[in-house]
């Protein structure tokens, strides 16, 4: 880190113990993810004078490189587990990991990217009604079946319909497995 852990607590007396702990959780997160620049961690504790073992809230605020930052704080207090301080630490790194590791996922590009589905207009409908055919963009035919339109709509298709639909490979060539009507104000 570019510069050193800071540790704030408010409410309780800590343990050089769990200052070890909050210091090897932040390492664990540098040596895993690197270029971490700088870490805060603020615990609360539910104050001197209560035994009862009330909850504590742990925030971790990570600062990365290129202006990124990563903010946890726990706020739903009705997990009687966050009266463990350990836990509670644990939780809140456990927390701020996930969240470096979609960061991470997003500069990578490795977030999913749904590809939008192939658009055509029916060429024709044969006169049983149980099968027709789409012209696609480039000009090739794509057989479907009345099972493979969706909601039902096989009436309300007519030649020159503009529909969407998920292409696959069956036994006499390409065909259909869902076809969706497109409506009127369909940007495909």
């Amino acid at each position: 880190m570019e510069t050193p852990l800071e540790i704030d607590f408010h409410g309780l007396d800590v343990s050089p113990a769990i200052r070890e702990v909050l210091e090897e959780r932040a390492r664990e997160l540098e040596s895993r993810f690197g270029r971490i620049t700088s870490c805060r961690v603020v615990i609360s504790g539910p104050g001197r004078k209560h035994r009862s073992g009330g909850p504590y809230d742990v925030r971790v605020h990570l600062c990365l490189p290129d202006g990124r930052e990563v903010a946890v704080h726990r706020l739903d207090h009705g997990d009687k587990r966050h009266s463990d301080i350990r836990f509670a630490i644990n939780d809140a790194f456990k927390r701020a990991r996930r969240q470096i590791q979609d960061q991470a996922r997003r500069i990578q590009g490795e977030i999913k990217h749904h590809e939008a589905q192939p658009a055509g207009t029916i060429a024709r409908i044969d006169p049983s009604g149980e099968f027709g055919f789409i012209t696609t963009a480039d000009g090739r035919e794509v057989y479907f079946h009345r099972n493979s339109v969706l909601s039902g709509s096989l009436d309300r298709l007519k030649p020159g319909a503009r529909v969407t639909f998920a292409e696959e490979n069956g036994d006499k060539g390409p065909q259909a497995s869902t076809v969706r009507l497109s409506g009127k104000h369909s940007l495909r």
